[in-house]
């Protein structure tokens, strides 16, 4: 499903289960080593997912280990991303000069908690989710938002290998299905610009809502 929200350059693989073939790899199992059952499960299914995009460019099996901040270390020359959430795993990746970056996030569709939405919603960004609602009541917008926050930071770290808070990034989401994240701090230099924000696309299908930014280079 992640795959509709994706470029072609990216390949992709998802789950909506935890199958008998996902299996940990050497050098993976450290990482999970006191995990409850449940980030097990997430955890080695994704991986799985992460092998079978891999192996959509022809990248052989191999262990994907945990970088700084728990970012996914992929093989060299390949850019990808990882998310899970209750019932659904999954992975994209791309070679690194058809793609600078790649972040995705998969949350339950529904409503934020109560008080999440002032934690992470700039007010300018709440104001604009008000009218969304009122004009696509059935979307959970906060939810986007949400996970929006989510994509940008992981297309974010591995280009600037800092932390980005959810105050760092204002974001516009689209009722076409895209979005935008202008950052509010200074981002690093990519192909010789500074970094000022991305674009994504994002789904609400199945119970579910994703996000993806894709980040291509200059042309």
């Amino acid at each position: 499903m992640i795959e509709k929200i994706l470029p072609a350059a990216a390949a992709a693989a998802d789950e909506f289960g935890d199958p008998a073939e996902a299996v940990v790899f050497p050098g993976e199992e450290d990482v999970i080593a006191n995990a409850v059952d449940k980030r097990r499960r997430e955890f080695i299914t994704a991986r799985h997912c992460a092998r079978r995009a891999l192996a959509g460019l022809g990248v052989p099996p191999g262990p994907i280990g945990r970088g700084e901040r728990g970012a996914p270390q992929w093989p060299a020359g390949i850019v990808g991303s990882i998310t899970h959430c209750a019932g659904y795993r999954a992975a994209a990746v791309a070679r690194d000069h058809e793609l600078v970056t790649i972040g995705l996030d998969a949350e339950p569709a529904g409503p934020l908690p109560d008080g999440v939405l002032n934690m992470v919603g700039l007010p300018a960004e709440r104001d604009r989710l008000a009218e969304l609602a009122a004009t696509a009541p059935g979307t959970h917008w906060d939810r986007l938002l949400f996970s929006a926050k989510e994509s940008v930071y992981k297309a974010w770290f591995p280009l600037a290998r800092r932390w980005l808070g959810f105050e760092d990034a204002d974001i516009t989401l689209g009722l076409d299905g895209t979005f935008t994240a202008r950052l509010l701090v200074g981002g690093p230099e990519v192909q010789g610009e500074p970094l000022a924000g991305f674009s994504g696309r994002w789904l609400s299908e199945g119970g579910l809502v994703l996000t993806a930014i894709a980040l291509a280079p200059k042309a």
